[in-house]
């Protein structure tokens, strides 16, 4: 059959075109993927979600699950039609053109990009439990902890390991992430088998104010999405996509990875929280009053000490010193292996934004025998670097990078339910069973969780849109990609009233009471939003029907499938001829 993509056909395309080594197969796509989701997330997660929830956070994992579980049926769809490096940066601009591509392109990149330095002080804050490495960290009453001066040295020394590891080459790092990933998988189980097995309080479902919070029983549960770590630790599902360009049976294995890994994850997270609440020593619960007040400890030692390392904490105080001493290593383990997974996966990202033209194309040069994006992944690293030096504790930055996470993935439903109508003859490795309908319900959901994140993280994003907007237009202006494309404003003249409509929507509603950009310091004050001008359950309804005519418009505008032919063609050009 005839698809007007060049020839070979899509299924047999020259698959090393990108320049990049082939060398991942499925057990390195699934633990790419499982390394990702296993990271900080479990051993931050569940005290940041009970501090918000209560016991009902088990609920909110539940609720995050079905909807990440949604979200990675569509990456499976996408990743197996076209395995590519980066594949995140690029569906949008596939289906719509150049403008989608490059903003959810640098929605893609900014998360990414962050996730490896929160890694990194989620792995010093853990270990400043220790005598000897208390003074990494300089801790407050309000629960927030920050580095000290020796911990951004540390900080630093991690990056450039990160850096070291990546450089060697994919083949290296995938045989490294392998190990990693399996001790991350079994520590955590190992946790949950122990804890409920042998210190397990029934009574914690139903002490410090009850299971759900009082007077904010369902808004509480929806808050600890975004802002209680839940879907940061969820995130990492889409990592094999990242690889898609590096794997050697794209099109049978990324679907399977991605389901797999997410299916998993969803599964021990649910596990850990429940484990957490119930193995908490009632003592703690006494002490704070109050689910919520177990974030603020005061100068309450105890509770100090749980906003540090909470599991090492609470195995400590069940006397299960072997475990604890198993979870402080892992506290460097895990966060570590997810730090280096996303290292390698912003480097592919910007290697995938270099070749759609949007940024210098210096970040698509690969290195040596190693055939890797040396320059994406050095720069990503410095700009990692920059997000160690102004920023709070662990739980201060989830709400921010699974916004930006989550803006990102939203492109994809469009990008589905675009592509199913212009290349509806492509074969596909998987196919999202009743994609019509779940495809727009997956974009609302993905809408959701930005706008439960609250105004003041809505706004932080948008500031970063402005940046990455002007580092593009630098690119372009310089002609530093002799590929820049045509901007295709007709196909998204539904981006622009998008992120506004979501800003407005935020804004008159009561999440993230507050000024812009977080209110820091002189933002304190500054178009101050959250303040639930729009009732609590209507701004939920105004926000579904928004959604629902913005999927719609942005299908009616998408691009011609030759246009899709063209764009396409630009990854995977013709083989050489007698090649």
């Amino acid at each position: 059959m005839t698809t007007g993509i060049g020839n070979p056909p899509p299924g047999e395309m020259q698959l090393d075109a990108e320049g990049l080594d082939r060398g991942v197969g499925f057990w390195g796509l699934l633990w790419a993927s499982e390394g990702s989701i296993i990271g900080s997330g479990w051993l931050f997660g569940a005290l940041t979600a009970a501090s918000i929830a209560g016991p009902s956070a088990i609920i909110a994992w539940i609720i995050a699950s079905v909807i990440v579980i949604l979200l990675a049926l569509v990456h499976a769809e996408l990743g197996g039609l076209f395995p590519v490096s980066g594949g995140t940066s690029r569906y949008p601009h596939y289906a719509f053109g150049s403008f989608a591509g490059a903003t959810f392109g640098w929605f893609s990149y900014i998360q990414a990009a962050t996730v490896a330095p929160i890694e990194v002080l989620a792995a010093i804050q853990y270990l400043s439990s220790a005598s000897w490495a208390k003074g990494y960290v300089i801790s407050s009453p309000d629960g927030s902890v920050k580095l000290s001066g020796s911990g951004i040295i540390v900080a630093v020394i991690l990056m450039v390991v990160f850096v070291c590891v990546n450089l060697v080459g994919v083949r290296w790092l995938a045989r490294v992430n392998n190990a990693l990933t399996t001790w991350k998988v079994l520590v955590p189980v190992l946790a949950i088998v122990v804890l409920m097995a042998t210190h397990f309080h029934s009574g914690n479902f139903s002490a410090a104010g009850g299971f759900f919070i009082h007077g904010a029983e369902f808004k509480s549960i929806l808050i600890a999405i975004p802002s209680g770590g839940i879907v940061f630790a969820l995130l990492g599902f889409e990592q094999a996509v990242q690889l898609g360009g590096e794997s050697k049976n794209p099109k049978r294995d990324l679907p399977l990875a991605v389901i797999s890994s997410i299916l998993l994850g969803a599964l021990i997270y649910t596990l850990v929280q429940v484990a957490f609440i119930g193995a908490l020593d009632p003592k703690l619960l006494t002490e704070a009053h109050t689910w919520v007040d177990i974030a603020t400890p005061g100068k309450n030692a105890d509770l100090l000490a749980l906003n540090k390392a909470p599991f090492y904490e609470v195995a400590t105080l069940a006397g299960l010193g072997w475990l604890a001493i198993i979870l402080r290593i892992d506290a460097v383990v895990s966060p570590g292996g997810t730090g280096l997974i996303y290292l390698t996966s912003s480097s592919r990202l910007s290697f995938g934004l270099s070749r759609n033209g949007y940024i210098p194309q210096a970040f698509e040069r690969t290195a040596g025998r190693a055939r890797v994006p040396a320059i994406g992944i050095i720069v990503t690293a410095l700009i990692g670097l920059l997000f160690l030096l102004p920023f709070p504790s662990w739980g201060k930055l989830v709400g921010v990078v699974t916004s930006a996470s989550v803006l990102m993935y939203a492109g994809a439903p469009l990008a589905l339910g675009a592509l199913r109508y212009q290349k509806p003859e492509l074969p596909r490795a998987f196919r999202l069973p009743a994609g019509p309908v779940l495809a727009p319900v997956s974009f609302i959901f993905a809408n959701f969780i930005v706008f439960w994140a609250g105004w003041q993280t809505y706004s932080t994003l948008m500031v970063v849109m402005v940046i990455g907007a002007l580092l593009m237009g630098i690119s372009i202006v310089f002609k530093l990609n002799p590929n820049t494309p045509q901007m295709d404003w007709t196909a998204a003249v539904w981006v622009v009233p998008y992120l506004v409509g979501m800003g407005i929507i935020s804004y008159l509603g009561g999440f993230g009471q507050g000024g812009i950009i977080g209110g820091v310091g002189p933002f304190g004050k500054v178009l101050v939003g959250g303040n639930g001008d729009l009732p609590f359950g209507w701004d939920m309804l105004v926000l579904a029907v928004f959604s629902v005519v913005i999927y719609y418009a942005a299908l009616r505008t998408r691009i011609s499938p030759a246009k899709v032919d063209q764009y396409v063609r630009d990854v995977y050009p013709p083989p050489a001829e007698g090649h």
